[in-house]
């Protein structure tokens, strides 16, 4: 059996070697697109003015929904916006445009706000549109790519997503333009959410099922470790801050006095603190502790304190109530 396995693993290698030629190109290739794409993402960033603050005023001033509309790959780029306007605290949805002439126009109140994209500025359902919604006074914006286009004269506020060209080969496929639409309607959802100060438990009460859900649900004192905590206090030498790292199994120590936090000892800071006093073990750890560890409250949201964990680049979060009395320790986020 293990020799049919030894086999079989050279023959995929043999296989995988003589592919080589024919997947580098491939390779190369698709590290282009993304390099194109991300510049055509980054050439939006240097056209950003005061236009794109007054549309994410116009939204956030919305009395009613924000209705995006669009057709063929605008209209998926649509729905996606729609789903996550809704999803940060905005209530949206998507209107197909074909659809609007059959009945959905009545889905549009003057209360709403329009979002209409087309990239060429003059697609035929969506210019069709601009009539019936300047009759009604409905606010518009436009996510164009032409801003001398019939669509970005005929709105409100028409955003700016052109690019240079598309990715595909023949500059034909909508790539680098729907992915440009894209991130501009996902910066407009970003300035929503500062606006309407959408927190982790407003998002929870929109996500309530599956694994996201879960964590916008849970607190830390459920995923905080409790027991056992490796715990010394800042007499202790670094010969037995040493013991009790390996012991405790956190990549650290905390140094606690009289039941409050004072400090704490990070892997790190043990193996540079037997570098600098060449293996002194008597040493104590008041000379090498941190003074300030990030901590946390048991009653912060997890997915909060695993936010703050990724922000600030921190291993681990002290969690601590009643001022500084050490509860726990959260050192990864637990599913």
């Amino acid at each position: 059996m293990q020799l049919h396995l030894v086999r079989e693993h050279e023959a995929t290698a043999r296989s995988h070697r003589d592919l080589a030629p024919a997947l580098d190109p491939l390779i190369a290739e698709a590290r282009d697109t993304f390099e194109q794409q991300a510049a055509a993402v980054a050439a939006l960033a240097r056209r950003v003015d005061r236009t794109f603050g007054l549309a994410s005023h116009l939204l956030h001033a919305t009395e009613g929904h924000v209705i995006v509309c669009g057709i063929g790959k605008s209209g998926l780029i649509g729905q996606k916006l729609a789903a996550t306007f809704a999803s940060t605290g905005t209530p949206s949805f998507f209107v197909h445009a074909a659809e609007a002439f059959h009945g959905d126009l009545g889905m549009i109140t003057e209360r709403d706000t329009v979002m209409l994209i087309s990239y060429s500025g003059e697609t035929e359902e969506i210019i069709r549109l601009l009539p019936h919604l300047q009759a009604r006074s409905i606010p518009t914006i436009a996510l164009v790519g032409a801003l001398g286009s019939t669509l970005a004269k005929g709105v409100d506020i028409p955003l700016d997503v052109s690019v240079r060209g598309e990715v595909c080969p023949n500059n034909l496929a909508p790539t680098n333009s729907t992915l440009a639409a894209l991130a501009m309607g996902d910066a407009l959802a970003v300035s929503l959410m500062r606006l309407r100060d959408f927190r982790p438990q407003d998002f929870a009460q929109l996500h309530p099922g599956g694994a996201l859900g879960r964590r916008l649900r849970t607190r830390v004192r459920d995923a905080m470790r409790a027991e056992d905590l490796p715990i010394l206090p800042p007499t202790a030498t670094l010969g037995q801050c040493l013991l009790t790292a390996a012991r405790g199994r956190l990549g650290m120590v905390l140094v606690v006095e009289h039941g409050q936090l004072v400090g704490v000892v990070c892997d790190a800071a043990l193996h540079l603190a037997m570098e600098r006093h060449d293996a002194n073990l008597s040493i104590p750890v008041s000379e090498i502790m941190r003074l300030d560890p990030p901590t946390v409250t048991p009653s912060t949201l997890l997915a909060e304190a695993e936010r703050v964990m990724a922000e600030e680049r921190h291993a681990y979060l002290v969690v601590v109530e009643g001022g500084r009395g050490v509860v726990g320790v959260l050192d990864r986020v637990r599913d």
